[in-house]
């Protein structure tokens, strides 16, 4: 598989037409493992970064279930094929700029994906689109498992499984959901749930993880502890707080409904024309407008039918995509009038809006 054909290959981020995803859109794991007779990559010397890399490519290429993957290392990828990785959650922002010797492993589905010498050896990584806990972590289980037939996994009967930062000892793993909160932010509660969140031991992060901000309202919601849980406890309590911010959400969207219509139907009202309209579209903006739009798809007040397109767009509008659709890399002006023709054009052909029943309901 070529990085050309998996970028033009629909995936359920880019082409999500059954999902019926509300307020959880995506949900991933990842697990950091090293190997145990290589140093970690921050120490390793660059002919031991570039036997680390081959050994690990070796392996994750041979697994079943990554049969017909993407294998490329970082220095074969352009910096705009980089940039598409990165909006597609399948690399990290760190990867990207990584030096030679690290790469990535990704399946021909792109739900699988596997960083190698990143900040470990391993960075292994299942998403799906939807609330799928579980499931996806049956399916990164089943992976790792294949993998340790494999590689020998650095690992202490005390402190689990070793890695790079102290805070990912013990399973090594992240599990996190992407959330779409508009209510709760244009409420102005988000500050306080965040607040909870930490307490419990979770972290808050933006739409691309660590250091990024929460554009168009879509948080990442994740584990902080990975030592003295293990991975069936971390995912029952992440779940149960995943449970509690989706009601906090739909009971704010309540709120608006019953308390403040005029504002809430406005927002929805003056993002839906000025994506049929505009002319200069930034990557904020624009993600802003659709989170409005997604918001009224939730209440009804635009048919579920559209989802899909809207699901598309988030990644579409990307500074990233948007130069490989059009072929060529531009400036951020530029980008901004290919971003609002494209949105006007999908708009053109949007539902028109329906204000006289919205109405909220349990995802």
């Amino acid at each position: 598989m070529t990085i050309e054909s998996l970028i033009d290959t629909p995936s359920e981020l880019t082409d999500a037409t059954n999902s019926q995803t509300a307020i959880v859109l995506m949900t991933r794991i990842r697990l950091a493992r090293n190997l145990a007779a290589a140093p970690f990559p921050g120490w390793a010397r660059p002919a031991q970064r570039e036997e680390a890399y081959d050994i690990c490519r070796t392996a994750v290429s041979s697994v079943p279930a990554m049969k017909r993957s993407l294998s490329a290392g970082v220095t074969e990828l352009s910096d705009l094929e980089k940039q598409i990785l990165v909006e597609r959650h399948l690399i990290s922002r760190e990867l990207s700029g990584a030096k030679a010797g690290s790469g990535v492993v990704i399946s021909a589905n792109q739900a699988l994906s596997v960083m190698i010498n990143e900040e470990d050896h391993l960075r292994i990584q299942v998403l799906r689109a939807g609330f799928q806990l579980k499931k996806v972590w049956n399916t990164i289980n089943d992976l790792d498992s294949a993998l340790e037939e494999h590689l020998d996994f650095a690992f202490s009967p005390s402190q689990g499984y070793l890695t790079a930062c102290p805070t990912n000892l013990g399973t090594g793993m992240r599990a996190s959901a992407m959330m779409h909160l508009p209510a709760l932010v244009i409420g102005g509660q988000m500050e306080k749930v965040v607040r909870a969140v930490n307490q419990l031991g979770m972290v808050v992060r933006g739409l691309f993880g660590e250091g990024s901000d929460a554009s168009s309202s879509i948080f990442q919601i994740s584990n902080q502890t990975t030592l003295g849980e293990s991975e069936p406890e971390i995912i029952k309590r992440l779940g149960g707080v995943l449970y509690t911010i989706i009601e906090h959400e739909t009971n704010a969207r309540q709120r608006l409904i019953e308390n403040d219509s005029g504002k809430l139907f406005d927002k929805i009202g003056r993002a839906y024309g000025i994506l049929q309209n505009s002319h200069l579209l930034n990557s904020a903006e624009s993600m802003n407008l659709l989170s409005l739009i997604r918001l009224g798809i939730d209440l009804k007040v635009f048919p579920e039918a559209e989802r899909p397109r809207v699901d598309r767009l988030f990644i579409e509008a990307q500074p990233g995509h948007l130069q490989h659709a059009r072929k060529g890399e531009f400036e951020p002006g530029q980008r901004d009038l290919l971003r609002a023709g494209l949105l006007r054009s999908e708009f053109a052909k949007f539902a028109q809006p329906d204000f006289t029943a919205p109405q909220t309901e349990r995802p």
